[in-house]
């Protein structure tokens, strides 16, 4: 099976933009309630993934600094602690069952990198207790 049948549309995703500030990713994610959220280019291409704890940490290394210097700050300027992989619309669902097991969601991209959309970690689980409802019921009848 292919992912894109679980893919959550680009249109349907919240995204942060890669020129934003701290204080701009701060508010689309308190605005949407998100955790972490892609992060794409002024050409739409997968970036990486901002998280609450990305921020947090920077906060942290730099309390030295008033919270209105860092809100101003580049996303640029803040150390991602985890690297979540994009993956191609192509690959088959096993290959993104370990990614989904340690996030949230998982970037897909086509093939020049351009962000098309994520695959929910919630889509996957659903998707698994179907077809292991649909197996028990076999063996019942």
């Amino acid at each position: 099976m292919n992912v894109a049948f679980f893919l959550t549309p680009k249109n349907e995703v919240i995204t942060l933009e890669k020129k934003f500030t701290v204080g701009q990713a701060l508010e689309v994610m308190k605005q949407h309630k998100y955790t972490s959220l892609p992060v794409l280019d002024e050409k739409g291409r997968y970036v990486d993934t901002l998280s609450e704890g990305d921020i947090l940490w920077h906060l942290k290394d730099h309390c030295n600094y008033s919270i209105e210097i860092i809100e101003q700050q580049s996303l640029r300027k803040i150390k991602r602690h985890y690297n979540i992989n994009a993956i191609s619309i192509g690959s088959s669902i096993d290959s993104i069952i370990d990614m989904a097991s340690t996030q949230a969601y998982v970037p897909v991209v086509d093939d020049q990198n351009i962000f098309i959309g994520i695959i929910k970690r919630s889509d996957i689980i659903h998707y698994c207790m179907t077809r292991i409802n649909n197996k028990e019921a076999t063996m019942i009848s």
